[in-house]
């Protein structure tokens, strides 16, 4: 899901709406044939314009329709309040697959909604193309919208069996482990092996060769088991940062239909991460591929093309506000200038195969140089106390390694700390650990003893979690069974 929203108050409605939107579709088989002619390509694309309040919905719970939680009304609330205050505004929002599917609100401006269309095509191709889209969309499926209003409905069926306080009980803890997959392992992955040399049907497949490449890393393949006849083998047999499938697949008491629950948010969260790890790569490319479009559209009168343009300049602008200098980086501005600098250096075939085979991390790592950086006036910056309790930030230098490591370090393993199931006690306890070392991550002490009594309530077993504190000291945070 692609979410184009921005943080300021947007152009009014110019012209009659109906004229507007017979405008509209006029346009849009015109743009889709100019990104075909200059080298996109992307499965149909179904657009449908909606009112605003159905986009915050879908904006807030990801999809058009899914699983109720009382999570999603506390995001609506947020969202509802920052747009009717005038700090956001949502033009559309594009779902991937086969078709895709975009959202445009019914009462934008001609001109936005156009350069909205531009955008989505964008969106469309990258999906359609980049490596990473394409292993979880075929692993997923193509018709996500579809496939999360059936899990909805099967939701609402368990709560009328099993009522609401039970089925929110597993949502809670499901929904709050839903960063806590292993994207590197396949949707549809086999059981752990059985014994030594043993292995379960299906469990080989073909591997590609960055996975090939991964496996060979220190730590990351599983652990022979070498436990004498007799002895109880190790649960998990390696360190198991799966933790959706880990707890799916080991609960000691969980009833099928908590299973489901566990395995929906699970493939509903494979389906989100491409969006997550490639936001730069994908917002700046929609980005890019909207103002060519825009400008090259010849058949566009002068007034849409110019409000549109205005509308892109806020779009892919760097700063919070006009004077205001902002401590995170707008993806779409940083994105789309990247590809400008690509396709005018490299070329539009160079362009393509880099939106094929890279994500951000590889992304910024490998295109984002000092003299673009120096540019765009990015900084690393640090946190002091000031006077009265509050904090100052001060530009601490313009390094370049320090400057990709910085703008990458919220998306490495989807903005969570990284943590994984150790063992499964002769008790039925869970130990979980946190791998500090690699994620450079704290833990939220208050919230980390939070989610464990969502974990116990479903582990129905002793749940405890090892880490470490700001001096650096191991701490072991427990939630027992009542």
């Amino acid at each position: 899901m692609h979410e184009h929203q921005e943080n300021h108050a947007g152009n009014g409605c110019t012209g009659e709406p109906s004229l507007s939107n017979e405008q509209l579709a006029d346009y849009v088989p015109r743009l889709e044939a100019m990104a075909r002619d200059r080298g996109l390509s992307f499965y149909p694309v179904d657009f449908e314009l909606v009112p605003n309040e159905f986009m915050m919905e879908v904006a807030v719970y990801g999809l058009p329709v899914r699983m109720p939680h009382w999570s999603f009304g506390v995001r609506y609330i947020y969202q509802y309040v920052q747009h009717r205050m005038g700090g956001s505004k949502i033009f559309e929002v594009v779902f991937p697959g086969d078709p895709n599917r975009a959202y445009l609100v019914n009462d934008n401006a001609l001109p936005e909604n156009t350069l909205v269309t531009a955008h989505v095509l964008g969106h469309a191709d990258f999906s359609r193309n980049n490596n990473l889209f394409d292993r979880m969309q075929r692993e997923v499926g193509y018709h996500i919208v579809e496939q999360a209003a059936d899990r909805a409905h099967r939701i609402q069926e368990a709560i009328e069996q099993h009522g609401q306080s039970r089925v929110e009980t597993v949502l809670d803890a499901a929904l709050a482990l839903e960063q806590h997959v292993d994207t590197h392992k396949p949707l549809h992955r086999p059981p752990y092996p059985e014994g030594p040399g043993q292995s379960q049907p299906g469990s080989e497949r073909t591997q590609t060769t960055f996975e090939r490449r991964f496996r060979q890393l220190p730590g990351e393949e599983v652990a022979a088991d070498s436990a004498p006849a007799g002895e109880r083998r190790r649960l998990p047999p390696a360190p198991e940062y799966d933790l959706l499938w880990f707890i799916a697949n080991h609960a000691p008491e969980m009833a099928g239909w908590e299973r489901d629950i566990f395995l929906a948010v699970r493939e509903e969260s494979y389906y989100f991460y491409p969006v997550f790890a490639c936001q730069i790569m994908n917002e700046g490319w929609a980005s890019y591929w909207h103002a060519r479009l825009l400008r090259e559209a010849e058949f566009l009168p002068g007034r849409v093309y110019l409000d549109a343009i205005k509308t892109h300049s806020d779009v892919v602008r760097p700063y919070a506000g006009e004077q205001a200098v902002a401590l995170q980086v707008n993806p779409y501005h940083l994105g789309f200038r990247m590809w400008e600098r690509i396709v005018d250096e490299m070329g539009l075939d160079a362009a393509l195969r880099i939106r094929a085979e890279e994500d951000d991390f590889s992304f910024v790592r490998n295109y984002l140089e000092q003299d673009l950086a120096t540019e765009l006036q990015l900084f690393n910056y640090a946190r002091r106390p000031g006077a009265a309790g509050e904090e100052r930030f001060l530009v601490k230098n313009r390094e370049l390694h320090a400057l990709r490591e910085n703008l990458l370090k919220p998306r490495f393993n989807y903005g969570a700390p990284r943590i994984y199931a150790d063992a499964v006690g002769l008790d039925g306890s869970l130990t979980l650990g946190h791998d500090h070392d690699s994620d450079g991550r704290g833990l939220d002490l208050n919230r980390a003893k939070k989610v464990l009594q969502y974990i116990q309530r479903v582990w129905r077993r002793p749940v405890r979690i090892a880490t470490v504190d700001h001096a650096g000291e191991t701490r072991i945070l427990e939630h027992e069974e009542n």
